[in-house]
């Protein structure tokens, strides 16, 4: 690494720490360390839940996942805009502000917690953000730190220690604020960069129409030929097992979409868009930046700039990624781009760092470690924030003097469980885009009928929502462990227990757990609360009248 990068990098952080700094100074109270003071830059915030939205789990996980399986990724790209940015931000960003305003509230567990006057929903809430937040977590270290390694030539573990490092110090100092503030910078970096990368990319292989026609020519070349080999021939995660897997799913080709119904298709759609699609809408870390404008005006502004941000962010790297398998043809002796490298999760950062340029793959270096940071930072203010505000203040009684410093102490405790997380799942297969659709799957299928039915429902009851949050933690439970054709056979709690990976079979097994557990956790939120007492006119008014 020559004397510009070096001083460029020692720059970079300078300036995180100063916008960390910045944060600190503005932060006087617990309102501006859990949302920013409320009263945040339409385009500070858009940017903040993009770049939070848009992690290394995104670039480098579905990058890679979109060289495996082709651009049926781009379901997730749609799902990403219309639900994750338009819906949210639509329909639910001011029913949020104006209810979090109400009710006083601060954090996601809060806002549930107080509409429905339970201490037992907001705690609750808060123990299953601390439980199970770690292992998105640690899907965002492990995709930045992978680059780190490929850029670097360094240890895996010693870029895990060192990315860790740096974003513990401005969250612990800045609160949100300095996230927000560190967000819009990471968001700009990150936009820049994807926009040269698909531009330099199309040039490389001639052009979008001719790198898509190259594709179809890529697959019959190197993908098709395994059509002849038993997939029991082939070493288990290799880069020819992948690919005759996908073919055994379903999969004709990087420019279509499995057949339909296939256990592709099934996941494609289950899993990867509605999966992650829609349990983005009850995110914690998300949800909250609705809480960090001052007026709807804000929101609607935001819209524009979030839905441009995320196109660009999904869209380039899905498209790049499966395209990816078109220049290794070219230039690595005919092999594609899962053959000529080691991982699903490897093929991003290898790419950019083989077929790129120098000054670019110091540029994208940039982009992904903001979009690492920008993700880890509010992931672990998040979590923070659960322990501290969600609780410790609730057990411990409100306004404790100590809950900062708990928030506080809960973030390195945080921190320290996903570094060992990322510790131990870097070699999982395509561990990154699972994970995460995993958090995403779990959020909606918990929190998201107590959110809906909290914001719009006034007859919905505190005890419909404490079932349906308790039915969606079984049940997407349950699925996990017991049912869903990768995480039941890699647990591996069914074999020991009943003899078999799955206790079912054939492709159902392939329905992601948030299919099954949020219409069930949504009907239970629905038939309890009409069979209970509704909440008391004062707790609804308070909840809904100005």
């Amino acid at each position: 690494m020559n004397l510009i990068e070096n001083i460029v990098i020692i720059l970079y952080l300078a300036v995180l720490a100063y916008l960390g700094f910045v944060g600190y100074k503005q932060t006087k109270s617990s309102a501006d360390y859990l949302i920013a003071g409320g009263n945040t830059h339409p385009f500070v915030m858009a940017l903040s839940y993009g770049a939070t939205f848009i992690s290394t789990a995104a670039i480098v996980g579905f990058g890679g996942v979109a060289a495996w399986l082709g651009n049926s990724l781009l379901w997730l790209t749609f799902c990403n805009i219309f639900i994750g940015v338009f819906i949210a931000f639509v329909f639910l960003g001011n029913p949020t502000r104006k209810m979090g305003i109400r009710l006083n509230a601060h954090t996601f567990p809060e806002l549930l917690g107080r509409r429905f006057n339970s201490k037992f929903i907001q705690v609750f809430g808060g123990i299953l953000i601390t439980i199970f937040m770690p292992l998105y977590t640690s899907a965002v270290l492990i995709g930045g730190t992978e680059f780190l390694v490929a850029y670097f030539k360094v240890d895996y573990h010693l870029a895990l220690l060192v990315m860790s490092v740096i974003v513990t110090g401005y969250v612990l100092a800045g609160g949100l604020k300095g996230v927000m503030l560190t967000d819009a910078l990471q968001g700009v970096i990150m936009f820049v960069a994807m926009i040269i990368l698909m531009v330099m990319v199309f040039n490389a292989i001639g052009g979008v129409d001719v790198g898509l026609s190259k594709l179809e020519m890529v697959w019959d070349k190197t993908v098709a030929p395994l059509s002849n080999i038993s997939i029991k021939e082939l070493a288990v995660g290799s880069p020819d097992f992948l690919m005759k897997l996908s073919m055994n799913w379903g999969f004709q080709g990087w420019n279509k979409m499995p057949v339909f119904l296939s256990e592709g298709w099934l996941f494609i759609i289950t899993t990867i868009a509605m999966g992650v699609g829609v349990g983005v809408l009850a995110q914690p870390q998300l949800v909250v930046r609705f809480m960090t404008v001052k007026s709807k005006n804000e929101l609607n502004r935001a819209v524009l700039i979030g839905g441009i941000f995320i196109i660009a962010m999904t869209g380039i790297i899905y498209l790049v990624g499966s395209v990816t398998n078109v220049w290794y043809y070219e230039f690595n002796e005919g092999k594609n781009a899962l053959q000529s490298t080691d991982g699903v999760g490897k093929v991003i950062p290898h790419f950019i760092n083989a077929a790129m340029p120098r000054w670019f793959s110091f540029i994208f270096l940039f982009a992904l470690i903001s979009a690492a940071m920008s993700t880890l930072s509010s992931q672990f203010h998040a979590m923070g924030t659960a322990i501290g505000r969600d609780v410790f203040e609730q057990l411990a009684g409100k306004h404790n003097p100590n809950s900062l410093l708990i928030t506080r102490v809960g973030i390195v405790v945080m921190i320290v469980i996903s570094v060992i997380l990322a510790y131990f799942f870097d070699k999982q297969p395509a561990i990154i885009a699972r994970s995460t659709a995993i958090f995403f799957a779990l959020c909606a299928s918990i929190f998201l009928p107590t959110y809906f039915g909290g914001l719009f429902w006034k007859r919905m009851t505190k005890k419909g929502a404490i079932a349906s949050m308790f039915v969606g933690t079984i049940i997407t439970t349950f699925w996990l462990v017991f049912v869903h054709f990768q995480e039941a056979k890699e647990l591996g709690l069914c074999k020991m227990l009943f003899g078999v990976n799955s206790l079912l079979s054939g492709k159902i097994t392939f329905v992601d757990a948030m299919m099954v557990a949020l219409p069930l956790s949504l009907l239970t939120a629905v038939a309890v609360s009409l069979m209970t007492k509704p909440e008391s006119p004062a707790l609804i008014k308070k909840c809904f009248e100005d």
